[in-house]
């Protein structure tokens, strides 16, 4: 391990290593001695920069519900018109969420701990503000939170079942979805 004595950038890689040993290790996995040892920083830097694990997760992901949210934001930015929303939404679902297979162990483990502890509930909860509140440029709010559920059930099914899923029938989906929804 080497030893920084100057190491402004600690705490952010910390941050990261969280990440990466939870989509390695699974949260179950995860300890501080593998996280300080993934950043390559001493055990002690992590309650110096933690007061203890739940901290470190809810920093992690924090940090990870944002690039998501970002990536969802700028995928929808661009898009007018019922065939592009369904394209950029299609997109999202095969790819834009999730662009390896960590992201999806990430996005899973988020929603396992925030299920069991109510205090990580605000980061999802922030998250699907975000997705709704970009989801609301194309239509009202009730709608929004809708499609936003039908994006996360979608993201869930075509990452994890064991027959591939083709575009086409998501975008199939996603159409029959929208045929009722008001465009902005």
């Amino acid at each position: 391990m080497n030893q920084r004595r100057h190491d402004p950038d600690r705490r952010d890689r910390i941050i990261d290593s969280a990440l990466a040993t939870i989509a390695e290790h699974g949260l179950a996995g995860t300890t501080h001695r593998k996280v300080a040892k993934h950043a390559d920083v001493p055990l002690g830097s992590m309650t110096y920069h933690f007061a203890d694990m739940d901290e470190l997760l809810r920093e992690a992901f924090t940090r990870y519900a944002k690039r998501i949210a970002r990536r969802f934001a700028d995928r929808l930015a661009a898009v007018s018109g019922t065939d592009q929303l369904v394209a950029a939404i299609a997109d999202l679902v095969h790819h834009g969420l999730s662009e390896s297979p960590e992201d999806v162990v990430l996005t899973l483990e988020l929603y396992t701990l925030a299920a069991r502890k109510p205090d990580f509930r605000r980061i999802t909860h922030d998250w699907m503000g975000q997705s709704r509140a970009v989801l609301e440029r194309h239509m009202d709010a009730t709608a929004a939170f809708e499609v936003d559920a039908l994006i996360e059930g979608l993201f869930i099914h075509v990452s994890l079942d064991q027959q591939p899923r083709s575009r086409t029938g998501t975008e199939r989906a996603i159409r029959r979805f929208l045929t009722d929804v008001p465009a902005r």
